[in-house]
């Protein structure tokens, strides 16, 4: 064989297996534009202009598990700070985090997302591969800074999906067992009952947001991993109280 014909030859392979990669990697699910959520980060910053903030604070940054938690009313011995929005994949964290999370340089984090990442079509590892984006961005800026990730949570409406869920949870899991300022925080195996399932009684009539009880158990798990953060010490203040929706 000449060797024209065995560069062909090699070409046409190259070319079969590129074409049988692309359905694969076109499948692979694009991260949503955050700029969906600029006015939300922007009444963020708002209010942040108008009021007092907490020194040091403990912030809770991540989707709508977190933008629903009312943590000023269930951690009254902590100055939190919560910037949930709904709907956020990590992605979206990542790309407001100077702007949510660092500027307030909290004294720990605790961070929900990932949840709408894999109902998108995102593998395991790249929630995984996301997480470690968001860590490496707040450490370096905020070296000492601990950050408890609490793992997707099993819900009533995308059970289904909760093989991948977990596989996210164990490769953040077993990433954080390797460094002391990560932590992880299990409020998923609580929220299954004897039979294997989500409780119930855990979730809203849409199968996925909390109830009351669904917080109850959440901040009954995280409190022991705050106790003795930060005090109720302030800025200056630059106007009223903040909003629940907002702490």
């Amino acid at each position: 064989m000449s060797i024209p014909r065995r560069i062909s030859r090699a070409g046409a392979f190259l070319a079969a297996g590129l074409a049988m990669l692309a359905p694969i990697v076109s499948q692979a699910p694009e991260d949503p534009d955050p700029s969906r959520f600029d006015d939300q980060i922007d009444a963020f910053e708002q209010w942040d202009r108008q009021n007092a903030a907490p020194l040091h604070p403990v912030l809770f940054v991540g989707s709508s598990s977190i933008r629903g938690w009312p943590t000023a009313e269930s951690f009254p011995e902590i100055p939190v700070v919560n910037r949930g929005f709904g709907g956020a994949h990590v992605s979206d964290v990542n790309h407001f985090a100077r702007r949510i999370v660092v500027k307030y340089a909290p004294s720990a984090i605790v961070f929900y997302a990932g949840d709408n990442d894999v109902a998108a079509g995102k593998s395991p590892q790249r929630v995984f591969e996301d997480y470690q984006a968001f860590v490496d961005l707040v450490h370096g800026a905020l070296p000492s800074t601990p950050i408890l990730f609490l793992p997707i949570k099993p819900s009533l409406s995308r059970w289904a999906l909760w093989g991948q869920m977990a596989a996210a949870n164990s490769l953040v899991r077993a990433h954080s067992e390797k460094h002391p300022l990560l932590l992880y925080v299990d409020i998923a195996a609580p929220m299954l009952g004897h039979d294997g399932n989500p409780r119930p009684a855990l979730f809203v009539e849409d199968g996925l947001h909390m109830t009351a009880m669904g917080y109850a158990l959440w901040t009954r798990i995280v409190a022991p991993y705050l106790a003795g953060r930060g005090s109720k010490q302030t800025e200056e203040a630059h106007g009223s109280g903040q909003p629940d929706n907002h702490r």
